[in-house]
């Protein structure tokens, strides 16, 4: 009888090792019984990667791979590269599950809104604008948070129920963010030697480039900052780009179904109580063969 971690195996038994799991731009949003990883770590023990240049993972090296709320922030040139990175790094049976913003509810919602607006539904306008927002705010930004931090500052909200329906908690978090009260300690000064050569790099910057030049940019470090959105996706053309990184049976689900087992035990698009963490997303997962 061999003991292992006070369990009795008889010989010739063993243990089935736990799966392995990689969460790709997982943020704030992680589970200790994961691999996590994103392009910027905001939480302790978060692996930094740069999806773009490939995952530095073996062959058939992860049972699942997940990643939320990312795809559409890759170039769409980008996308087809990266999902065949995570069919390599898949086992034979492996599950990859993917949430993006769904273009298709987007739309709906855009054109209902905007004939309860044209027909002078009280309080559509606003949702109109709200969903004019969400469907091309993030694209086109040039500045972080955009139109859409501008709308929700307004105080009170005029469709704050509309709103939370779409954001859910991420969208209360940042309205709670918003209105703190001012008065919060700024953030520390820089250094002089710092602050002396940000002048000396913005003074050369002007003289060689001019202000049209110093102004595109910033806006283009804005645009590469991985912000922004560069494509959407529904539930078509998703699966239409999975089924070319070579995985099959590309299938919707809700934020709480999976083919992943104990999915809903990890909270990664649910909240403790059931609900969708983010609910203006869709959730599609394909399997490698």
């Amino acid at each position: 009888v061999i003991l292992f971690q006070g369990l009795h195996l008889s010989e010739g038994m063993t243990m089935s090792a736990p799966p392995l799991l990689l969460n790709l731009g997982c943020g704030h949003r992680l589970h200790p019984a994961w691999v996590n990883a994103d392009l910027v770590a905001q939480c302790p023990g978060v692996m930094v990667i740069d999806v773009s240049r490939g995952l530095p993972f073996p062959d058939a090296h992860f049972d699942t791979v997940y990643h939320a709320a990312m795809l559409e922030h890759l170039r769409r040139e980008e996308v087809p590269a990266f999902l065949r990175e995570c069919h390599r790094v898949l086992k034979p049976g492996g599950v990859l599950r993917i949430a993006v913003p769904d273009l298709e509810t987007i739309c709906r919602l855009y054109l209902q809104k905007l004939e309860a607006a044209a027909a002078g539904q009280p309080g559509a306008e606003a949702d109109h604008e709200w969903m004019t927002i969400e469907l091309l705010d993030q694209a086109v930004r040039e500045r972080s948070g955009g139109g859409m931090v501008d709308f929700l500052r307004r105080n009170p909200l005029p469709n704050e129920p509309f709103v939370l329906e779409r954001t859910g908690e991420e969208g209360r978090e940042l309205l709670a963010l918003l209105r703190t009260p001012a008065g919060a300690p700024p953030p520390a000064a820089p250094s002089w030697w710092r602050h002396v050569r940000q002048r000396i790099r913005r003074g050369i910057l002007a003289r060689l480039l001019g202000a049209q030049g110093e102004r595109a940019l910033a806006i283009g470090r804005f645009r590469l900052s991985g912000e922004v959105h560069h494509w959407m996706y529904d539930r078509v053309s998703l699966a239409r780009l999975l089924r070319a990184a070579g995985l099959i049976e590309p299938r919707q689900h809700s934020a709480a179904e999976s083919r992943i087992a104990n999915w809903k035990g990890y909270h990664l698009d649910t909240l403790p109580r059931g609900a969708a963490t983010k609910p203006d997303l869709f959730y599609m997962e394909a399997v490698k063969p």
